[in-house]
């Protein structure tokens, strides 16, 4: 049994060789010298599980949700200042007499 030990920029090249440029994980094996099931391992660690990045996806919808409820209240707080200001306005303007 074959204890070597490879180095992270040697896994990353390797993976990046199935992934990115479409080798098989059979041609990068037998072009690297490493066994075919260490590379299936390097490659499936490599990839991010359909339910973790689901998982991550939802994350980050949650976050905007928030950021765009937090927006919106303050929009509407804004609104509502410059509603009594016009408000306030015309009421003012409407007691004050008009010179002729």
């Amino acid at each position: 049994m074959n204890n070597q030990r490879y180095s992270p920029e040697f896994k990353d090249e390797a993976v990046r060789q199935v992934i990115e440029r479409g080798y098989t994980v059979a041609e990068v094996s037998a072009n690297l010298g490493v066994s075919q099931h260490s590379l299936y391992k390097w490659v499936k660690a490599a990839n991010p599980t359909p339910s973790k990045q689901k998982d991550d996806e939802l994350i980050e919808a949650k976050k905007e949700i928030l950021k765009l409820r937090s927006d919106l209240k303050r929009t509407e707080e804004e609104r509502d200042i410059l509603k009594k200001a016009a408000g306030t306005l015309q009421a003012s303007q409407s007691k004050v007499p008009v010179h002729q």
